[in-house]
């Protein structure tokens, strides 16, 4: 299938509320639609993972960061921009995603990716993706699609055809957790 055919089809299932296996700009991850507290349900019943153990939301842009959260740290912007490699950050104040993906804090952990399938998948569903590593909860991460068990493959409600043979050298994103006042903590290097 092209890769113009598997975004449409994406993007389609997505807005029926289905969860995917998919291309990230880092590791392969099962997604839904961010904002849809079912679709995220699907997701944390199929890892085994318990919903006080929060999943990234991926963004195609910094601009859009004031749609889901209620303050946006100006050092953010600047954060974002200056990282060579994948940055995940958690910033306080999530709002207008699922309730189910927010931490109990009310913290969101958001990564603004670079990659052309996730970037056209988001903006023409113009929602964010759920993006979580493509294993069962305490299990090692998948690195390839090679590596995905059969049990992660048959419980998503597609697996997207395209850079599946792609190894990316990218390993896991770098996290930090941001506050309002700009201080922020490396969680995971």
């Amino acid at each position: 299938m092209s890769l113009e055919l598997e975004i449409s089809k994406s993007v389609d299932l997505l807005k029926k509320g289905k969860i995917l296996l998919y291309p990230t700009d880092t590791i392969w991850g099962i997604g839904c639609d961010a904002t849809n507290s079912k679709s995220v349900q699907k997701i944390y019943k199929l890892k085994g993972r318990s919903e006080s153990k929060g999943m990234i939301v991926l963004l195609d842009s910094p601009e859009k960061l004031s749609k889901y959260l209620k303050d946006v740290p100006p050092i953010a912007y600047d954060l974002i921009e200056n990282s060579k490699t994948p940055l995940t950050i958690v910033y306080p104040g999530a709002k207008n995603l699922a309730k189910n993906i927010i931490a109990e804090d009310g913290s969101i952990a958001i990564r603004i990716i670079n990659d052309e399938y996730c970037t056209e998948i988001i903006r023409l569903l113009d929602k964010p993706l759920v993006s979580t590593s493509a294993n069962f909860s305490d299990q090692p991460t998948a690195a390839t699609f090679g590596q995905i068990v059969d049990g992660i493959k048959n419980g998503v409600d597609h697996v997207v055809t395209v850079f599946q043979d792609k190894v990316r050298s990218v390993k896991s994103s770098t996290i930090i957790r941001l506050e309002n006042d700009g201080a922020f903590t490396v969680l995971r290097a």
